[in-house]
């Protein structure tokens, strides 16, 4: 072989192998020059993410293996080289995707991005979904769509410098703090019109925290919470990712990572996202700087220690006596069962748990078919 001669990567091989997931299973085929993909139906059997799979799963040498690039292990070459990697063709295939059900609503000085469905009609009261960092309200788009189908009017926003809502520059009219994000989050729900008490259901870090906080301090508010898998007691372990942002410097390279997201996701799930689902979680970081300096200042303001006391001691028996569901998935990678136990027994007769079989972090994208039948036998 000649010292010049390009290296045999793919030269004499085959191979295929099979991964289940959710309700389809993946087939990766490697030939000399490329790699195809191709989706073969799966029945999803008892609803489980074991269905579906062909009669040998056991020889897979690409493990964690789907449809999205993004995947930790995937190898995938694309059909066109030039498209790779180009950030301008990302941007024009994703540019119109995600904003399902959702407008823009101009509260005081801020752009909120909120979807909405039902109306004010809706015989069965209202819905607020508030979601965590670094994600945005599209998480939910599933199941406000079904819960109300159900008889609820659903509102769903995106925080402020989150999703597609506006990305203030911190210094000039937001500075992402707790407060502020209190502050913001009451005019929004006057210009909405949202009438108290209404039912909340938060999830996640960050500004999922500062969902429950604000809760603790607006009780009569609320009717009844239902909590999806977020930290919840002092013990709640804090993700890398959070404790990476705040790092000085480090802190401004990593909040630049266009998939960021949907890394976060995948790390909390037993699934890896779809392409589809991707690439609405990447577009506002792709678009510009702006998400990943507001999830940065997020994530440096907020005090871990303080805000999870507040919440364990706030939503403890003696100090809460509202109904809170606990809807939880027991596949999460970042927080485990054992919080949400745990903080069912500081309120056994107000806190009700609900397991999620193969739910992970974000049981509202996992899995939420589980979700829609536990927020409607709760509410």
């Amino acid at each position: 072989m000649s010292l010049l001669s390009p290296l045999p990567l793919l030269h004499s091989f085959s191979f295929s192998s099979t991964v289940a997931t959710k309700p389809t299973a993946s087939r990766i085929t490697a030939t000399p020059s490329k790699l195809r993909f191709s989706v073969v139906n799966a029945t999803p059997g008892d609803g489980n993410s074991s269905g579906g799979r062909e009669e040998d799963p056991s020889f897979n040498p690409f493990g964690f293996v789907t449809d999205n690039p993004s995947s930790r292990s995937a190898i995938q070459l694309p059909e066109s080289p030039a498209e790779d990697g180009n950030v301008g063709q990302m941007l024009y295939r994703t540019e119109d995707k995600g904003r399902e059900f959702g407008s823009t609503i101009k509260s005081g000085k801020l752009r909120w991005f909120v979807r909405e469905t039902g109306s004010k009609e809706s015989r069965r009261g209202t819905i607020v979904f508030l979601h965590g960092a670094p994600t945005q309200s599209f998480s939910y788009r599933t199941v406000m769509s079904e819960m109300s189908d159900a008889g609820f009017h659903c509102f769903a926003p995106d925080w402020i410098g989150f999703g597609f809502s506006v990305k203030p520059q911190p210094g000039y009219g937001f500075n992402y703090t707790e407060q502020e994000y209190h502050e913001a989050f009451d005019k929004l729900l006057e210009v909405l019109e949202v009438k108290s008490p209404f039912f909340l259901v938060v999830q996640g870090f960050l500004v999922g925290s500062y969902g429950l906080t604000w809760a603790l301090k607006n009780p009569s508010k609320v009717e009844k919470i239902a909590i999806l898998n977020s930290p919840l007691t002092v013990s709640s372990p804090v993700p890398g990712l959070f404790k990476q942002l705040r790092i000085p410097l480090f802190g401004e390279f990593t909040c630049q990572n266009a998939i960021l997201a949907e890394r976060f996701i995948e790390g909390g799930s037993p699934y890896v996202l779809k392409n589809e689902k991707a690439d609405v979680y990447r577009l506002p970081y792709l678009s510009s700087g702006g998400p990943g300096f507001a999830l940065l200042e997020t994530a440096k303001k907020i005090n871990f220690g303080d805000t999870l006391s507040q919440i364990a001691n706030g939503f403890s028996s003696g100090s809460w006596d509202k109904p809170i569901l606990l809807a939880w998935g027991i596949a999460d990678k970042y927080l485990p069962q054992s919080i949400a136990e745990e903080f069912e027994k500081q309120n056994p007769q107000n806190v009700k748990l609900r397991l999620i079989e193969g739910a992970g972090h974000l049981p509202q994208e996992d899995w939420p078919e589980k979700v829609v039948a536990a927020l409607r036998a709760f509410f």
